[in-house]
């Protein structure tokens, strides 16, 4: 008993007779349009073509706003609980949208005045024969039936039937939403050319979102890097140095606020879903980032050639990234007595080159250096963290990606310059084919 009583009472069945007062509403515009079409003078069978015709064309003009649409899906998705999609105007196919629009927006008023005349008339019938039990019985007349109403106990089946009628307004209310529920996905969801749409705005998030988490990667990870260098030299440093280990624990300080900025920065975007505005690192900025990395106590020889100002701002940033995630992989993983960096734009390419010592445990192989998935998973050097398990390679990944993404060319690996085992990164970025 409970399971049929209890959606009487539910707030959905509320919300589904108030769906359908609204579908009854919109019904009277388009059939005062269709009344007017037809004047009772023309004969009964052009009456009946110019109420359809009328009719037909109210509906479909109350569909063709954008608006409407959009009306509809909010409307169902909250009196209804479709939860149906926002509409994307795709421009392959708005006008079958808006079509489809104006066909729910006939069953919709349909159905809505077929559930608000039901429910009225319940509501009616379960009032008025109560008043005339109480009022001492009499006869209701109603649709050409006549019912007697007698005085006394004998009229006490007028309370049951009342109870009956209030009871089929509900679920008549109950059925009408139900009715509307399935048709709404079809005739207001997402036609083949707004899911292809989605799909493709759905993989812009996601790309926004991985190049947002390189970013954070680098960004920070070069923080850290440079920052536990910089405190092992201040903590050796404090007693026989302290002008020195001042400068380091300083110079913490800025690389750790810029790190918090670019944090806060990536996760507003990323908490918002807005575009980034604040600019980003290019190749201008190649001067404090050498800076930090010479106040980590690595000894770093820069060479630059040709006008990095001129190179365009896409190429420009993706560059800085690598340069910053390569300097990076050479503080942690190899010696930081002789970093080299070169960083040239000639003959419409970009090349950056970062080669730095490694101890003698470095991996090689016979002939060419090549970049291989083995790379990709272990420490530069091949070592292992001091629990055994291979380091992470997710730096080396992403500057693959970003020069991959560029058109460009990447390599890195071990390589032997002046008889000890070196680290060489080297990438090639065209110029005029970057996107």
């Amino acid at each position: 008993m409970s399971t049929l009583i209890r959606p009487l009472f539910s707030g959905a069945a509320y919300r589904g007779w108030t769906y359908a007062l609204l579908g009854a509403v919109l019904s009277l515009p388009p059939l005062v349009v269709a009344l007017v079409a037809a004047p009772p003078t023309w004969p009964a069978a052009l009456r009946v073509v110019a109420f359809g015709l009328a009719l037909c064309a109210v509906l479909v003009a109350m569909g063709l706003p954008r608006a409407a649409r959009r009306g509809c899906v909010r409307s169902a998705d909250r009196l209804l609980g479709a939860a149906l999609p926002a509409p994307l105007e795709s421009p392959a196919s708005p006008w079958a949208n808006r079509f489809r629009t104006s066909v729910y927006l006939a069953a919709h008023m349909t159905v809505g005045a077929a559930v608000t005349a039901m429910t009225c008339l319940s509501a009616f019938a379960a009032l008025i024969l109560p008043c005339v039990w109480l009022n001492g019985g009499g006869s209701v007349s109603a649709f050409g039936w006549t019912v007697p109403v007698e005085h006394g106990w004998r009229g006490l089946w007028t309370a049951v039937v009342s109870a009956g009628c209030l009871a089929l307004g509900g679920y008549v209310a109950v059925g009408g939403a139900a009715a509307l529920r399935p048709l709404a996905p079809v005739l207001l969801g997402h036609g083949p050319a707004e899911r292809r749409a989605a799909a493709e705005e759905q993989l812009l998030v996601l790309a926004q979102k991985n190049r947002l988490a390189q970013e954070l990667h680098d960004s920070i990870g070069h923080t850290l890097t440079a920052s536990t260098i910089q405190a092992a030299v201040a903590a050796e440093l404090m007693d026989s140095d302290p002008e020195t280990a001042r400068r380091a624990l300083t110079s913490i300080e800025e690389t750790s606020r810029a790190a918090m900025d670019d944090l806060d920065h990536v996760l507003g975007v990323l908490r918002e879903g807005r575009s980034p505005t604040t600019p980003q690192h290019t190749l201008a900025d190649l001067g404090p980032l050498v800076e930090r990395v010479r106040h980590a106590g690595a000894g770093l020889s820069v060479e630059t050639a040709g006008d990095l100002a001129r190179i365009p701002a896409t190429v420009s940033r993706e560059a800085y990234r690598i340069v910053q995630e390569g300097l990076t992989n050479a503080l942690r993983h190899g010696e930081t007595a002789a970093i080299s960096l070169r960083v040239g734009a000639r003959d419409g390419w970009l090349e950056v080159e970062l080669v730095n010592p490694v101890d003698a445990t470095v991996r090689s192989r016979p002939g060419r250096t090549e970049w291989t998935d083995r790379t990709d998973r272990t420490d530069r050097t091949g070592r292992t963290d001091r629990t055994g398990r291979e380091r992470g390679g997710h730096g080396l990944t992403g500057i693959a990606e970003r020069v991959r993404l560029l058109r460009g060319e990447v390599s890195a690996g071990p390589a032997d310059e002046s008889g000890r085992p070196h680290w060489r990164l080297a990438a090639r970025i065209p110029l005029r084919s970057a996107p």
